[in-house]
């Protein structure tokens, strides 16, 4: 039986705000060395699944670097292997995706192209681990025409999830994209969609002004449940949507607890990644070093407490970084505090300068309110902050500022440079 993956990698990912600025979502650095697709595309590989189209829209420049012809993956491959699949203009009405399901339809010659049997549709912006192999296992056994991979969620997060109703069998009786009301149950779509490849191109083929197909959670779903075998599949595991700026930070400050149930380290699931040539972490003689993730080619010789240093990264003597996430070539000068930052690439941080600085946790964002609330603040890539200053709380520090964008001086909680 032949399988191919479509792995939707085109979000724009507005909510985790500078961050996905020059990149897209599935391609923001996490975990220190690996990029938020690493984890879909490696579940793919260690399920035994080598015949991959990564479908790219916004900004796929830092994607395309990344996965490149797929060798990490070992998806360099003549026959299957890693295609990467962007809207084109042609002579019918291709163009932008205007939709997961429409990304889908736009390629479905890729699909016809491989011969699939069974087509499995994943998002490439999700933390988690899992063998593709049992849900395709639930497919084939109850005969389905779509099985999708659903997970329990607290009754007060439904709102941010479709959520299935099931009957005793497990078979879809009711989909609900995001209910406002907690009367639906709690079985959250893990957006994992296993179709059998001729019934996914007759249903995405019936789109019309009257029956559009552009999204599977509000179009297809909802009507293929009406009409074939869709049935759920319960997923047990770890599984995160690291979509904003809190649950990225809070993931990422999760994996230096050692009772989590996530195993990064577990060489029977390894999680691949295109890894640069770096030499091994320098920790000076006054150094300090605590609870932290800390990657190749770091030179400490400060203090980290409770943070995730991505490679490269350098901390001068007396400064001190502190439950915060620090990404690749970012230099840190002699007695600057980080504390509840996340700091984007190649970003410099003046000596003394104090970012996150003051008790007033919960100024939310002047301009972003919605997004940045909890005392995170977060600095765009290639930023210079200039020495000696102060940078409160909830504040957003865009990409390539220099130290003349700062005339003021210091920054107060919910300020945006």
């Amino acid at each position: 039986m032949r399988v191919v993956a479509m792995i939707m990698a085109g979000g724009e990912g507005t909510r985790l705000s500078v961050l996905s600025e020059k990149r897209a979502k599935p391609s923001v650095p996490f975990a220190g060395k690996f990029r938020i697709i690493d984890f879909t595309l490696s579940n793919c590989v260690n399920s035994g699944i080598f015949d991959v189209g990564v479908l790219t829209q916004y900004r796929p420049h830092s994607l395309n670097d990344h996965i490149g012809i797929g060798k990490p993956w070992d998806l360099d491959r003549a026959r299957g292997g890693v295609r990467l699949l962007q809207p084109y203009q042609g002579r019918n009405d291709e163009s932008w995706y205007r939709g997961t399901s429409d990304a889908i339809y736009q390629n479905l010659n890729y699909i016809q192209e491989r011969r699939a049997d069974l087509v499995i549709i994943l998002s490439g912006d999700h933390i988690y681990k899992m063998d593709y192999n049992t849900i395709i296992a639930t497919h084939i056994r109850q005969q389905c025409d779509l099985t999708v991979g659903v997970m329990e969620v607290p009754l007060d997060e439904t709102d941010r999830f479709g959520i299935m109703t099931t009957d005793e069998t497990d078979r879809i009786v009711e989909f609900t994209e995001k209910p406002k009301n907690r009367d639906k149950g709690n079985l959250a779509s893990m957006g994992i969609y296993v179709f059998n490849a001729d019934v996914l191109i007759k249903r995405l083929s019936e789109g019309s002004d009257d029956k559009p197909r552009i999204d599977f959670g509000k179009n297809v779903i909802p009507a293929m449940v009406a009409e074939d075998r869709v049935y759920a599949h319960r997923f047990s595991g770890y599984w995160v949507d690291v979509g904003t700026i809190q649950s990225y930070w809070e993931t990422s400050i999760q994996l230096l607890d050692p009772a989590l149930d996530f195993d990064l380290y577990d060489q029977g699931w390894v999680i691949r990644t295109r890894s640069e040539e770096r030499p091994p972490v320098k920790v000076g003689p006054q150094a300090r070093v605590g609870q932290s993730i800390v990657c190749n080619g770091c030179m400490i010789r400060g203090t980290v407490e409770r943070s995730v240093l991505s490679p490269g990264v350098y901390v001068s003597p007396g400064a001190v970084v502190r439950d915060s996430v620090v990404m690749n070539d970012t230099w840190i000068g002699p007695g600057a505090v980080l504390d509840r930052v996340i700091v984007d690439k190649q970003v410099v941080i003046g000596a003394g300068a104090r970012v996150g600085f003051g008790d007033d946790l919960t100024v939310p964002n002047a301009r972003q309110p919605d997004k940045l609330n909890t005392g995170i603040s977060v600095i765009g890539k290639s930023a210079h902050i200039p020495p000696g200053i102060s940078v409160g709380r909830n504040v957003v520090i865009n990409a390539d500022r220099d130290t003349e964008d700062f005339p003021g001086g210091d920054v107060a909680s919910g300020e945006t440079i």
